[in-house]
Parts: structure tokens; sequence; C-alpha cells
């Protein structure tokens, strides 16, 4: 028994000497991360070829060996059909470009194969204080600096939306794109409600599934009000301000009926503002029908005109992809060493918890 005592005690120490170092380990890789300026890069994905290795591997799996070699004939054939097609045209142009004296497209140019149209695929999630914005800006920044009239951004949007500011912001990322005349299309599978939908608006056009929930053109503000609490326990609250409307309601503090008006009157502007930016974007919209807070699912937001088809982001993709190169852009921070260190210090030390609490459930006392 004595040896068992000792060996415990002596465990207890390794174990709080053990748990002291990696908490300052932590400590010190926190601080580190905090003070590193993070960096991120843009993740490319060729949807079109996803979609492309998709089909193969099903047809391969449908047709017997027979079967695949015929159609593995018919597509080398196709394909060279295809190429000499080209090499003709390439040919023609060359020609016509070389007789016409004053033509300002030169036959490098014209030599180069005509590439398919784009569709630039983005995802937003949104948070209630949509910080996501900062991933969004990068995105959209990217896909300008090489997208053509010809191309199309698609946005897969899903957000019950938020605060003002952030999804106002938001809102102007996406209308970046319109003023670049990019055709915009916004997706919604699941939902784009209040600040999700002053997003969608935005769009040229907009997709939704049947059971997506959409609208919500509303403003709503709730304050906890702790004031009767304190006094019941006579814990005086003061607070100063500069300025009649410097605070408007509190949550210690007593309400007057002179600041809740204006809380209201705040409240009231801030929808006003929403419903005129709704309205500037889908004028054909009854704003006194749609802009009274409800949401709607999408069949429903079809007729009000809310939306314009009804369909899924993949059965629409899928059908791009046929026409369109369909590319995916995500911007996403790296993680720097510190980070990362950090947060192998952390797994690390739950499980050494780990093993360590699984040996000592061996001993009876």
């Amino acid at each position: 028994m004595e040896f068992l005592y000792e060996y415990g005690l002596f465990l207890a120490k390794a174990i709080t000497f053990v748990l002291a170092v990696i908490a300052i380990i932590i400590a010190i890789a926190g601080a580190a991360t905090k003070q590193q300026h993070k960096k991120g890069e843009l993740d490319i994905t060729d949807l079109s070829e996803q979609f492309s290795e998709t089909e193969e591997d099903i047809i391969h799996a449908l047709l017997t060996k027979e079967e695949f070699k015929e159609k593995e004939k018919a597509d080398k054939k196709q394909a060279k059909a295809q190429a000499k097609a080209d090499k003709a045209k390439v040919k023609a142009d060359k020609a016509q470009a070389n007789a016409t004296k004053d033509n300002e497209v030169s036959a490098a140019d014209i030599a180069k194969e005509p590439s398919k149209a784009h569709v630039f695929v983005i995802d937003f999630n949104g948070s209630i204080d949509a910080k996501e914005v900062s991933s969004l800006r990068e995105e959209v920044s990217a896909i300008l600096s090489v997208a053509k009239p010809e191309d199309e951004v698609f946005v897969r949007l899903e957000s019950g939306g938020g605060m003002v500011h952030g999804y106002g912001l938001a809102s102007s990322q996406l209308d970046r794109i319109r003023q670049h005349n990019i055709p915009l299309t916004v997706s919604v599978d699941k939902v784009a409600a209040s600040g999700g939908y002053m997003m969608a608006c935005v769009a040229n056009n907009i997709i939704s599934a049947p059971f997506a929930i959409l609208g919500s053109i509303g403003v709503i503000a709730q304050v906890p009000n702790f004031n009767k609490l304190l006094k019941k326990h006579d814990i005086d609250f003061e607070q100063f301000t500069a300025g009649e409307f410097k605070r408007t309601v509190t949550m210690f503090g007593e309400n007057t009926e002179k600041g809740k008006e204006k809380f209201i009157e705040e409240l009231e502007e801030t929808h006003v503002l929403f419903k005129n930016f709704v309205s500037e974007r889908r004028p054909s919209l009854d704003m006194a029908k749609v802009a009274t807070g409800e949401h709607w699912f999408g069949t429903t937001a079809l007729t009000l005109g809310l939306v314009d088809s009804i369909q899924t982001s993949d059965d629409y993709l899928q059908g791009k992809s046929k026409s369109h190169k369909v590319v995916a852009i995500k911007y996403e921070v790296k993680k720097g060493l510190a980070e990362k260190f950090s947060k192998a210090a952390s797994l690390s030390a739950e499980s050494f918890l780990g093993k360590l609490l699984q040996r000592n459930s061996i001993f009876p006392g």
C-alpha cells in the first residue's frame, strides 16, 4: 500500500508537470498565432472534370466489355473528326486574315483554339455576423480579374440573415459582379432569408429548391432588460452619455418611452432601406405583399416573384457543364506553423490524458 501511495503521488506530480508544460506551449503558440498576419490562398476545383469523370465511371460500369470497346472506338473517331474540323477552320481563318490587309486580329490570335465560356462557382454559408464576407471579397476579386461578359458567376447561397452592416457588405460584393456586366446567378437550396435574401436579390437570376426558405424582408431587434432584477437586489446602474440618443435602449437601465420610440424609428428606417434595396433590384415585386417579414417556400416564392425558377444547384451546374467549363473558387486562410503546433499540442494533451485515465482505471485504490 505504501508503494502504491508513493507511486500515485509521483504520478500526480508527473501529470501536473506535463500539463503545465503543455499549457505554456499552447499559450506561446496562441500568442504567436495572434501576432502572425494570416494569409490565404485560392483553391480552384474543376467541377466539369468531376462531372465528366463520374459520367464515364457510370457508363463504364453499365456497359459490357464489348460495348465499352465500341464506345471507345466511336469516341476516338469523333475526337479525330473534331480535331480535323478545328484544324481546317484555323487554316481557313489564317488564310482570311492574311488576305485582309486591314484585319486587326493577328494570325496568332486566330490560331488559338476558342475556349469554352466559364461558370465560376462560389459558396457562401453565412453566419449571423457575416464574417464569411472576408473570403467572399477575395473570391469576387479573383474572378473579376479574369471573367469575361460571356462567363457567369454562380453563387450557392445559404443564410438565415444576421447583422445589417455585415450582409450589406456581402451584398455589395456581389453587386461588384453586376457592375462588371458579368451575369450572376444565385442558387438557394435550403435558406436565403432576411440578409440572405438581401444578397440573393442582387442576382440577374435566382433559382430555388422547392422547399427552400426565402423572404423575411424585415428587421428585428431583441434586447433583454435586467433593470427590475437589479432594483430588487438594491443594485444601482449608472450610464453616462453625451447626446440625447447616444443610447436609446439599455439592458440594465430603465428604458424610457422616448428611447423606445426612437429605437423603433431606427428599425423602421432600416426596414425602408432594405425594401428600397430589394425593390431596385427586383422592381416587379409587390413590396407591400412581400416585405412583411414573412418567409415562404420556394414554390410559393416563385409565384410571388422572389425567385425566377425552381431548380437545385446540382441540376443547374450539371447542365451548364455540357456547354461551359465549370470551376469552383474558394479562398481559404492558411494555418501558420504556430497555429498547427498549437492544435497538435492540444490534441496530444487530450490523447495523453485519455491514456493516463485508461491506465489508472486498472488500479483498485
